[in-house]
Formats: C-alpha cells, sequence, structure tokens
C-alpha cells in the first residue's frame, strides 16, 4: 500500500462517516466502492476490510450517542439477537458461494434503491402518517436478514436497518444508536469469523490491516463529528438525507453491476 492510498482511505473514511452518522450508517457500504474502484482491494477481501473499518471508526460515534442512553436500548437489543448470528452465516455464504463483487453490487442496488425512494417520498410529505411499528418478531427477522447481508457484503447493516425502521416512523434519534451500535458489534463477530475461514481458505480472504485501519481512524474523527451535528439537524431533514444516500448508493452500484 502507498502513502497515498492510505491517504486517500482515511480521507475518505472521514468524510463519509461525516456524513453518514447523524442517520445511523457506519459508511462502510459508501467506502465499498472506494476501495474496489480507487484502492483496488481484491474480493472477498474486501468486505472483512470494511468490516474492519467498522470496528475501528464505530467507537467515535457511539461515544457521543451513548449520552442518549439508546446504546441498550430494547431496540439494539431485539437487532443484536438476530444481526450477530446472521453475520456468521453471511460470511461463509460470501467465501464459499458468491466470492465476486458484480452480484452483491447488484442486490445491494436492488434492496436500497426502493428503500431510499421511499424514504424521500415520505420525507418530502411531511404530513403522511407513518406506518404501524414493526413487531418484535418482524424486527428480529429484519436483523437476521441484514446481520446476513452485512456478512456477505461488509456494509454493516445500518445502510439497511436506517430506512426500513425510518419509513416505518421511528425516530432518528433512536434509530442512528441503534443501528450504528449494531454494526459495530456484529462487525466484530463477523471479522473474526473471517479470519478464521482465512486460516482454512485459499484466495484473499483475511482483511488489508493497514488499508483497514486508516480508513477506520479517519471514520472514528468524522463519525464522532457526525453524532454531534445530529441534535442539531430537523427530523425531516435526517430522513431525507438517509433517503438520498441509499437512491444515490443504489444507482452507483447498479451502473456498476450492468456494466
Amino acid at each position: 500500500m502507498t502513502w497515498q492510498s492510505g491517504a486517500l482511505g482515511f480521507a475518505a473514511g472521514l468524510l463519509i462517516s461525516l456524513i453518514t452518522s447523524p442517520v445511523g450508517v457506519s459508511g462502510a457500504v459508501f467506502l465499498l466502492p472506494v476501495q474496489l474502484s480507487l484502492l483496488h482491494v481484491p474480493s472477498p477481501g474486501v468486505t472483512p476490510t470494511n468490516l474492519l473499518f467498522n470496528i475501528v471508526a464505530g467507537p467515535g460515534a457511539l461515544l457521543r450517542y451513548r449520552r442518549t442512553g439508546e446504546l441498550a436500548g430494547p431496540l439494539t437489543r431485539l437487532l443484536l439477537a438476530g444481526t450477530l448470528p446472521g453475520v456468521v452465516i453471511g460470511a461463509c455464504i460470501r467465501v464459499f458461494a458468491i466470492p465476486g463483487p458484480r452480484a452483491f453490487r447488484l442486490v445491494v442496488a436492488a434492496v436500497l434503491l426502493p428503500l431510499g425512494i421511499w424514504l424521500i417520498a415520505r420525507a418530502a410529505r411531511p404530513g403522511a402518517p407513518d406506518r404501524q411499528s414493526l413487531t418484535r418478531r418482524t424486527t428480529l427477522g429484519l436483523g437476521a436478514v441484514v446481520g446476513t447481508i452485512g456478512g456477505i457484503y461488509g456494509i454493516g447493516g445500518g445502510s439497511l436497518l436506517g430506512p426500513i425502521l425510518a419509513g416505518r416512523g421511528t425516530p432518528m434519534t433512536t434509530i442512528a444508536p441503534a443501528a450504528l451500535t449494531c454494526t459495530f458489534l456484529t462487525s466484530i463477530v463477523g471479522a473474526a469469523t473471517y479470519g478464521m475461514l482465512a486460516l482454512g481458505t485459499d484466495g484473499d480472504i483475511a482483511p488489508h490491516w493497514a488499508l483497514g485501519l486508516l480508513c477506520g481512524v479517519g471514520g472514528l474523527i468524522g463519525g464522532y463529528l457526525g453524532a454531534r451535528l445530529q441534535p442539531r439537524l430537523p427530523e425531516r431533514a435526517l430522513r431525507l438525507l438517509l433517503g438520498s444516500l441509499a437512491a444515490a448508493l443504489a444507482v452507483l452500484y447498479l451502473s456498476q453491476g450492468i456494466r
């Protein structure tokens, strides 16, 4: 890794986390195309590298959100019950079933595009009533699905949890700390799983440590600053930002996936 690559990774991690942490997204989902297209991290090693980014960057935002008392709230506990086993399953699927990047770009685009458009439309109509909140069983199932997807693609899960929960009416002040806590703990389990799989499997499965750490340090700073910014932003602006981020990422992945 050159110093230019390291500097780019640090800057990308800082800027992305600054923008995404107020809405409960770690930023790994947006860092992924940077690693693939600009830093040329091989697949599937890019996934554990992204998980390493989440582990290093996560405490920055969580340190600020700890004051809200939501880090260990009921939503967080319920989501973790699904995401933790899901990420182990996802890591195994990633290594043994779909190691290529094209398939997962199309899958992520298919999930995020309708979610992003839906959330933007709801934010643009502030008088529209929210749908009924998800049941405990549905929330648990959502956590398992998101954990599996996060294990496959190293995106943490906040980019999926945030739009779904926000669209169902959950306040962003509740979503952000819960989603980031799940992302942080799930990433630890996911990275450990990839590490164990790398011991007995050929290929670029282990994380690229130096790059992941540099991106993570940038994310640590950006996440802390973004979490400080959140209380100053209105709920509608946060939902619109989350929907716009999801839709923009979906369009980017779709264009890359169909080439």
